[in-house]
């Protein structure tokens, strides 16, 4: 039995450019497999490199005329359009990995920011709440030690004010301060 002589890859791409699904069919059966090996090398990823030639045959169906001979042979315009279109596609995945990873990072940090506000925002109120409880002499020294930053000595300077004075207003105020911030804690305790 005598073979019949193979038709050549110059052949088949200008057969492709005019038309021919039978010469898209043979040049995909003739190298799909070692293209498909190429692809994979590079992306790592079978559904991916699967795609990718797909695609490739795609672009061979479409362009074909674009083939010139003059510059290389069939093959070697196959496997660089093969190379590419993995290229891209390694580029575009990672690009969308980037982009995922960004957009989780920023929600989180923008849903992290949001609640730690609304947290701080909740608390302050708390604290004024229970500072609005305590007796002006006492609040007056811890607004002035713990908003203003004053020292002891500073705040009993500032309300002319004798510094032992100061001191046991400050002790009082925390007492009662931490008494109210109890009850009021146990109260949204309870009503959540």
């Amino acid at each position: 039995m005598s073979e019949e002589p193979q038709t050549s890859d110059t052949e088949l791409l200008h057969a492709i450019a005019r038309g021919d699904e039978l010469a898209l069919a043979a040049l995909y059966d003739r190298y799909s497999s070692i293209l498909l090996g190429l692809i994979l090398r590079i992306l790592h990823n079978r559904p991916e490199a699967e795609d990718v030639l797909q695609e490739m045959f795609l672009q061979v169906w479409r362009r074909a005329a674009d083939f010139d001979e003059a510059r290389g042979r069939g093959f070697t315009w196959l496997v660089t359009l093969a190379r590419s279109r993995a290229i891209d596609r390694l580029r575009a995945v990672a690009s969308r990995e980037r982009a995922a990873t960004a957009a989780m990072h920023e929600s989180h940090g923008d849903v992290s920011d949001a609640s730690d506000d609304v947290l701080r925002s909740e608390q302050a109120e708390i604290v004024r709440r229970a500072l609005d409880g305590i007796p002006e002499e006492q609040r007056r020294a811890l607004v002035l030690a713990y908003y203003e930053g004053l020292t002891q000595s500073e705040i009993a300077e500032r309300l002319k004010q004798p510094l032992g004075t100061v001191k046991t207003r400050m002790r009082s105020g925390m007492i009662k301060l931490r008494e109210l911030l109890g009850e009021q804690m146990r109260s949204v305790r309870i009503g959540s």
